[in-house]
């Protein structure tokens, strides 16, 4: 039988794609277990459904489509070359369907769910990897999806449902987030090992006010931060080298081009001294942060718990 175009179709080749994924999705399954069964009432029994139902269901799948998908034979029905080619491509997108079905659920799974995580680089080498560590001692079959940057893109990722959680700085302030503030970290002045400041312990920052500082690149928290500080210290920073990476800075310091306010290191760094800022006060807030009203899964509140369980205690 060769398939004929219907007279009164519901649906124009211009349609929008929208409007014929709307109309037809609800469907589809239908249309598979019919086809499979090549037989309307067994269809009906195997799905559970009305065979009322879904004969009309069928009949108006043709009537969107404008195209025979069936050769009927009283109950007992056929494809056509249509419905062949239709068949394929409803097998693959169901397929997919349940394929992204099983991989939400097992996100959410309690036991072996998955946390999507975004923390500063200043925090890879040890604090996170201790976190995980402390946390997967009762939770041992969680998965984790790691992101590392900086904080306004972390705050990005957020809002766009690419993270569940970050560890940020500063602490952000923002209506449709919620933030909690969970450690403070000490800042140092890092000059060169030959640098006339090397041999102090403790410095006023307004003692480096004629240096040329390293730092970070505008739109990283620390960089804020060592601008804020250095104007309470009386001073705009002279700055030579904007980068990404907080080690890399301190290399550049052991280097002697320049002076930089950072977080300490996981391992002391040679070539370099790392002085106390006693005025102003030198240090940031660490905090965790999460997209307000967003409903958690069940990994996603464990960790979050666990977190804010740290607080005061978060950094090695």
């Amino acid at each position: 039988m060769v398939h004929q175009q219907r007279s009164a179709a519901r649906l124009s080749p211009s349609s929008d794609t929208e409007d014929i994924v709307t109309l037809l999705a609800p469907r589809l399954s239908y249309f598979a277990g019919v086809a499979r069964t090549e037989h309307v009432t067994r269809a009906a029994q195997e799905m559970q459904v009305p065979q009322s139902t879904l004969s009309r269901a069928m009949v108006r799948l043709e009537q969107d489509l404008g195209v025979d998908l069936f050769a009927r034979r009283g109950r007992t029905v056929s494809l056509t070359p249509a419905g062949r080619t239709f068949l394929g491509s409803v097998e693959r997108a169901l397929a997919e369907i349940e394929r992204a079905a099983d991989e939400v659920r097992a996100d959410a799974d309690p036991a072996t769910g998955k946390v999507a995580f975004g923390f500063l680089h200043t925090m890879g080498a040890e604090t996170v990897p201790g976190l995980l560590h402390a946390f997967r001692a009762d939770h041992p079959r969680v998965r984790f999806t790691l992101v590392q940057n900086y904080g306004e893109a972390m705050i990005e990722r957020l809002r766009s449902g690419e993270l569940d959680l970050c560890l940020t700085s500063p602490v952000p302030d923002a209506p449709d987030l919620v933030a909690r503030r969970l450690d403070e970290q000490k800042l140092r002045l890092v000059v060169p090992a030959d640098h006339r400041l090397a041999t102090r312990r403790r410095v006023r920052l307004a003692e480096a006010a004629e240096e040329t500082f390293v730092t970070l690149e505008p739109g990283y928290g620390l960089r804020r931060i060592t601008d804020d500080l250095c104007q309470q210290a009386g001073f705009r920073p002279r700055i030579a080298f904007e980068g990404e990476e907080a080690e890399t800075l301190r290399g550049l310091v052991a280097a002697g081009l320049g002076v930089a306010l950072l977080p300490p290191p996981a391992v002391p760094r040679p070539g370099v001294a790392e002085l106390t800022v006693t005025s102003p006060r030198a240090a940031r807030e660490i905090g965790v942060a999460w997209l307000d009203g967003h409903p958690d899964t069940p990994p996603v509140a464990a960790f979050k718990k666990f977190l804010l369980a740290r607080k005061g205690n978060l950094l090695p």
